[in-house]
């Protein structure tokens, strides 16, 4: 800064070296030492410098730079806002959401700053953060106060007056895209995904390049089980931002849900070589790595993510979710210094309570594995959504809608395809042992835990009949004969992706279709259904100590998955008499003493010869998406059978809740 003097205006050379930083940082550290050489220790001067440092990716310079400064006195909300990109340069994504919200709460006003918030905060995986940064930087630079007051409602999730109000403004100004993607995420965040998938795509209709509302349309699509259309949305932004590790891993989850594993192997460790400092992106990894079957490798992943964030608990309970692994008493350490952390987030809390009771009960330390096992389910509990009345509900209403009345005046309709296998029950009761079985014909593909029937199941229930909503699965009984071909087709048709080789049969392991039996022995009457079931107290309680990553909110307390356990038990019940043979039951404790005997009625019962493979399903090589991936790599053994009689103590509230459906086992009450 040639000329300057002491008095000069340093101010406006400061300004205009701000105006460098990200295009130019090289001549931002120039104007940064001109202006010491005249006001020497300058602190603003000295921040410049540290950021042009950081823009060059002298990362090292830069965090000394920032260290010096931090020893000279308190940063002030400027310095800790430039010191949190520092840290999102290193991959430090927590502390770098903590220091830009901490400036901005201290009241730092500076343009772009809340939405760079919800871009650190979205690559967290910290949703709440992401959506709040993102909707305050709406409210910001809103300028007509309706679209304002929308916005801060959104932001303070007043999701009823912000839809109001951005419906009120969009009457106005229809093509407002900015309002359009803030009502899709009202839609959003109500579950009312279809809805804020067709605003997004009316937001993009209109403005193409929206890169916002297109990654908003990825998420949502993700939610809906559209990967294939998350992978091409993805490819667009990616042309504009190739090295944008958000969209990156957005798109790697979704060549996951895919099955593109191997695909998404490659594409993760190419994130991971660009920015090796995300232990969840390590995480991820770890758990496609172990879908293969490379238990090592994703062990080593899982530990990369550990040693980056001790504190993430999802990666620990990773850990002991391979069931095969042991932890060490350090390991049980770490755990238990992280449970002390005062900043520990509640979900990181939930996972390390199920991790550290699995340490505990591999140690034999029964009592205290119940206490964590036991506080992981209160959080859990709390933290879900789930009425055992609409259960009892659901089995009463389909006991009096799928009778045999109705089953033979449906007779020779729906979809004829024989593909489907599908696997249903409980979690934990063997399905994925069944899955792995059948999975080693050659006539027969494995797949995963399939989304799709209880979706069209959740859509059904949403129709409208005359003037009246009518409830699922009331509403199945009327659907007319071309209805019931097109729900078969639409299934084969939404489940063809999941297909990889040319295996006639194929099967869908979703244990809780087993509420949606009557509504696939409708749509498709050649499917074959297996139930799998477990001894009640081995099977419940599996499922108590196990964190299940969605979708099974009812295990959370010994009551309420007892209590789902007996409603499950009455709707297979009622299918066996209105239906009978059509569903075949394997005894999971049988499977175990007579595996023989057992695989070969499996077998007939679904049309195949027997195969010498079928017996020994462990060495069968395929990924495996569930809990039992590891268990089902090994041959059978009994160990597992009898593991819930080390707490039998603490499981009265369990057997009260089963009450008949316990002392009947294996029989039907």
């Amino acid at each position: 800064m040639n000329g300057i003097e002491e008095t000069g205006p340093v101010s406006v050379a400061l300004a205009h070296g701000w105006t460098l930083v990200n295009e130019q940082p090289q001549l931002a550290r120039e104007q940064a030492g001109e202006i010491l050489k005249v006001v020497p220790g300058n602190r603003e001067a000295r921040l410049l410098d540290a950021a042009a440092l950081r823009q060059l990716g002298e990362l090292d310079g830069s965090s000394a730079s920032f260290d010096a400064l931090a020893r000279d006195g308190r940063l002030w909300p400027r310095a800790t806002f430039e010191l949190g990109l520092l840290r999102y340069r290193e991959g430090r994504l927590d502390d770098a959401m903590s220091l830009v919200g901490s400036a901005l709460r201290d009241g730092l006003k500076l343009p772009n700053a809340w939405r760079l918030l919800g871009d650190i905060a979205t690559m967290a995986n910290d949703a709440e953060t992401a959506d709040a940064a993102y909707n305050r930087h709406v409210a910001d630079s809103a300028r007509d106060p309706a679209l304002l007051e929308a916005a801060l409602a959104l932001v303070d999730g007043r999701l009823a007056v912000a839809e109001h109000g951005l419906r009120d403004y969009l009457k106005r100004h229809p093509t407002d895209v900015m309002a359009i993607r803030m009502l899709a995420e009202v839609g959003a965040r109500l579950g009312r995904y279809p809805d804020a998938e067709t605003l997004l795509m009316r937001a993009l209709e209109l403005a193409p390049g929206f890169a916002a509302a297109r990654h908003n349309l990825a998420i949502v699509r993700m939610r809906i089980n559209k990967a294939e259309a998350v992978v091409q949305d993805m490819d667009v932004l990616l042309v504009k931002d190739a090295n944008n590790p958000n969209y990156r891993a957005l798109r790697c989850a979704a060549l996951v849900r895919l099955g593109e594993y191997e695909t998404a192997i490659a594409s993760y460790h190419s994130l991971l070589a660009d920015y090796p400092n995300r232990p969840k992106v390590w995480m991820s990894l770890g758990h496609v790595l172990k879908t293969v079957g490379r238990s090592p490798d994703s062990i080593e992943c899982y530990r990369k993510s550990i040693a980056l964030k001790p504190e993430l608990g999802e990666a620990w309970w990773s850990l002991a979710n391979l069931k095969t692994l042991r932890f060490s008493s350090d390991d049980v350490d770490v755990m238990r210094r992280a449970l002390e952390r005062p900043d520990l987030a509640p979900e990181d809390e939930l996972h390390l309570h199920f991790a550290l009771g699995k340490a505990l009960e591999d140690a034999g330390k029964y009592a205290a594995s119940f206490d964590h096992y036991n506080r992981g389910n209160q959080m859990g509990e709390g933290r879900v959504d789930y009425d055992d009345e609409d259960t009892a509900r659901l089995v009463e209403e389909s006991s009096r809608v799928y009778t045999p009345t109705l089953f033979a005046s449906r007779s020779g309709q729906g979809g004829q395809s024989p593909d489907p296998i599908f696997i249903v029950g409980m979690p934990r009761a063997g399905s994925t042992l069944i899955e792995q079985i059948l999975a080693s014909h050659s006539r027969v593909e494995g797949t995963m835990e399939l989304p799709d029937m209880p979706a069209m199941a959740r859509r059904l229930g949403g129709r409208i009949r005359g003037d009246e909503p009518t409830r699922y699965p009331e509403l199945v009984a009327s659907l007319s004969p071309d209805q019931l071909r097109e729900l078969g087709e639409e299934y084969l048709s939404r489940t063809r992706i999941q297909r990889k080789t040319d295996r006639p049969f194929f099967i869908d392991k979703m244990p809780n279709n087993f509420a949606h039996v009557g509504l696939i022995r409708l749509i498709l009457p050649n499917a074959k259904i297996i139930d799998a079931r477990r001894h009640p107290l081995a099977c419940c309680f599996s499922g108590f100590k196990q964190h299940f990553a969605q979708g099974q909110n009812f295990s959370y307390g010994l009551r309420r998955i007892g209590g789902y356990y007996r409603d499950y038990v009455r709707l297979m019940a009622h299918f066996d008499r209105v239906c009978p043979g059509a569903v075949h039951r394997v005894i999971y404790e049988r499977m175990v003493e007579d595996t023989e005997t057992e695989v070969r009625a499996l077998l007939a019962y679904c049309g195949l010869d027997f195969e010498p493979a079928c017996l020994a399903f462990h060495e069968t090589q395929r990924p495996v998406r569930t809990a039992s991936s590891e268990q089902v790599r090994q041959p059978i053994f009994r160990e597992g059978i009898d593991q819930w009689r080390n707490y039998e103590p603490w499981l009265g509230p369990l057997k009260e809740a089963l009450g008949d459906v316990l002392t009947a086992y294996p029989d039907v009450p």
